[in-house]
């Protein structure tokens, strides 16, 4: 019998995953390629033989996804693999027809054919949206482990955009060095960084069963913090997931976010304290709708500005977080709440913009006020700093997770903006994890 010839198309994450647990060893099918779409300078590396395996000693070449009727043409695949997120369903429906319209079936992987089991217990945050708040959420969840006298292990989502695969298999952080070390981009310093400075060990990169299995010989308990709106690589025990009532209606239109939200055990509906109140009941009927046995959380994710007199009254740029601003469809963040409570004069960013940063831009027509942090390697994060350097105003607010003046230099004066959960009401994440504790007797 002959194998069953696939392309997987992706963007440097669930694509990699689904490919090691379900298709790397299995000898009923050979898949002749990947594509890439969304992230930017990942189309064109080669999936490497120490990744691939056996049954491809010479690794497996990675495409632009636009290139997909030709490589159908070439390989003659019967099947695509559909293997990113953070996608509309117009959007699922699209690419459904592209594609039958070349001659393959399209198909969407499931839980039950790519999640991973731990011998640990698993808390998992996930969203129905990037941008929803999963980092603060994150953080939150592993200081109350922390204070608990647990030692958590934080294994985020893939982010392996290093042009050499081989360098990020397995990638084990403690210390800030070790992002140099693994020459992180600014996307994967934003979720590093908080969590490192909590003194929380992170895992991340591309082989995920041989990162769960080094994470379970130094932990009491596995965190998984998802990207995008992604279900989990591992099976949970426990699965937050994020909503967001400035997207209302967005928890059941995008794929695979309502998946999360179906199988959610706790939904945190975030951001309420800036949110429409008919926003957060729209979003509330909705969870209820589709997974009533789930428990509801509100939860506000104040601002606070490390410096108010840089930008009070001042005309500034602000720099938001990239993913929440781009691929997320937010036409701002945190940095730009606080700019408007700061009483600063929000300047259009984007006559400054240079290369790379002028192209987000034009590929994301609803930005106007704010400015991605965009950083896929050391040329965009240079071209990051010019816009900046190039911009007629008086400071920067900087509203991404992390200390962005370590990374580029900002010769503006600026500050940041930081935010935390704060959840509302009872119960809250504290009185869920010491159920939890109790149940999987953790202490």
């Amino acid at each position: 019998m002959s194998k069953m010839k696939v392309i997987i198309m992706g963007a440097a994450g669930r694509d990699f995953h689904n490919f090691n647990v379900f298709f790397r060893d299995n000898e009923d099918y050979e898949v002749v390629a990947f594509t890439a779409q969304q992230i930017p300078g990942i189309g064109d590396r080669d999936y490497p033989p120490e990744l691939s395996g056996d049954l491809y000693p010479n690794g497996i070449k990675i495409y632009p996804e636009e290139k997909l009727p030709e490589l159908v043409e070439k390989f003659k695949p019967e099947q695509c693999i559909l293997a990113y997120s953070d996608l509309p369903y117009d959007y699922v429906g699209h690419k459904i027809a592209w594609v039958n319209s070349l001659g393959p079936d399209l198909r969407l992987m499931g839980t039950e054919t790519t999640m991973l089991e731990s011998k640990k217990p698993v808390v998992a945050v996930c969203a129905v949206r990037t941008g929803c708040g999963k980092s603060q959420t994150s953080r939150r969840v592993n200081q109350i482990l922390v204070d608990m006298g647990l030692n958590p292990v934080n294994i985020r989502h893939p982010m392996p955009y290093d042009p050499d695969l081989t360098t990020q298999i397995a990638q084990r952080y403690e210390k800030l060095e070790d992002m140099d070390k693994y020459n992180c981009t600014i996307e994967e310093r934003e979720e590093y960084e908080p969590m490192i400075n909590m003194g929380v060990i992170l895992y991340a990169g591309v082989d995920y069963e041989k990162i769960i299995r080094q994470a379970e010989e130094e932990a009491d308990i596995i965190t998984w913090d998802g990207g995008n709106n992604d279900f989990p690589f591992y099976k949970p025990d426990l699965l937050i997931v994020l909503v967001d009532p400035h997207r209302p209606g967005h928890e059941l239109s995008y794929y695979p976010g309502e998946t999360n939200l179906r199988m959610a055990d706790v939904v945190v509906i975030n951001k309420v304290e800036t949110a429409d109140y008919e926003n957060i009941q729209k979003v509330r009927e909705n969870v209820q709708e589709v997974n009533p046995d789930a428990i509801i959380v509100d939860a506000a994710s104040p601002v606070t500005v490390e410096d108010m007199s840089v930008i009070r009254g001042k005309r500034v740029i602000v720099v938001e977080d990239g993913p929440t601003v781009t691929h997320g469809e937010m036409p701002y963040g945190a940095g730009y709440i606080a700019a408007r409570k700061a009483g600063a004069k929000i300047v259009d960013p984007r006559p400054f913009a240079v290369g790379s940063i002028k192209d987000t831009f034009e590929k994301y027509t609803h930005l106007e006020n704010v400015l991605p942090a965009m950083g896929y390697g050391k040329e965009q994060m240079k071209e990051l700093e010019k816009t900046i350097d190039k911009a007629d105003v008086d400071a920067i607010v900087v509203g991404t997770p992390i200390d962005l003046a370590r990374l580029i230099d900002i010769k503006k004066p600026n500050t940041r903006v930081r935010y935390d959960l704060q959840e509302i009401g009872k119960p809250d994440l504290e009185d869920i994890l010491r159920d939890f504790v109790k149940k999987h007797k953790l202490k």
